[in-house]
């Protein structure tokens, strides 16, 4: 968890051109608090229109479910003022979060108790209809049987 401006939220930034959505957020993290992480899927998104630091554009907030490979912190002083792990009990109940990151934390705690089948959203990649290009789908998980439907494509 990074603070900015006095509120505990979770690290974040822009795509670069062509960067896809988990490498984003792998980035990301690195930049700002030294962690290393594995993408694992797609949690939310965020939309809002009019914010003043989107350039004019209307804005998305990609939030995803990493699985850090480090634990190691070093924060950019650029970035954060404060970072630090934090238990997601302890987060679920601060007073000094985004809104984002209290709905988010309670989204996390839930998938840890109950399954993170139940808020994933998983990625498959899929071979466009342009010769040789390949899309990502985001989605709730297929049953095995629902993949492979004999006649359906």
């Amino acid at each position: 968890m990074c603070t900015l401006k006095n509120m505990w939220t979770f690290p974040g930034g822009m795509s670069e051109p062509g960067e896809d959505i988990g490498d984003t957020a792998v980035r990301e993290v690195f930049e700002e608090t030294g962690i290393k992480s594995e993408f694992k899927s797609l949690l939310s998104i965020r939309q809002q229109h009019a914010n003043p630091g989107a350039f004019g554009k209307s804005d998305m907030y990609i939030i995803c479910r990493l699985q850090p490979c480090s634990f190691t912190i070093n924060i950019c002083q650029h970035e954060c003022s404060r970072c630090e792990w934090m238990d997601l009990n302890d987060l679920v109940k601060a007073k000094n979060t985004t809104p984002v990151t209290s709905r988010v934390a309670r989204l996390l705690l839930y998938g840890y108790r109950e399954g993170f089948d139940k808020i994933d959203l998983t990625m498959e990649e899929f071979q466009a209809v342009h010769t040789g290009l390949f899309y990502k789908l985001f989605h709730k998980e297929l049953p095995a049987n629902y993949k492979t439907i004999p006649g359906m494509y």
